[in-house]
């Protein structure tokens, strides 16, 4: 599976923005899948996960109440939908996919590209 991240851009703390995450080769029904965030010098943390069904999400603390992750197998896409966005929460933000059907935390096997994402003040 291939997979290729948008929807980032610059806005002001307190705004939403929507990710996408956009499939090509398989069906994110076949995967768990997840959404990343890095900024320089910090090491890669994960923002949200869910697993391969869509019945189980997994939220960061600081993601948890902000942020909602959905997986849409008709559109093979997986989205961020992140509300009341933060000058801390500006980074690359890149999505994953792993044919596991839990919830993945790490060791995905697959990664697209990033989309960033720069909030602020």
């Amino acid at each position: 599976v291939q997979l290729q991240a948008s929807g980032g851009g610059l806005v002001q703390a307190g705004a939403s923005l929507r990710l996408s995450c956009s499939a090509s080769g398989r069906n994110v029904s076949r995967y768990s899948m997840g959404w990343f965030r890095q900024t320089p010098g910090k090491d890669r943390e994960i923002v949200a996960a869910i697993n391969r069904s869509g019945g189980s999400t997994h939220y960061s603390n600081s993601a948890r109440g902000r942020f909602t992750i959905v997986k849409d197998n008709t559109k093979n896409a997986l989205y961020l939908q992140m509300d009341n966005l933060k000058p801390e929460d500006t980074a690359i933000y890149v999505c994953a996919a792993d044919l596991s059907s839990v919830v993945v935390l790490r060791g995905y096997s697959y990664w697209g590209q990033g989309t960033l994402v720069t909030v602020s003040s």
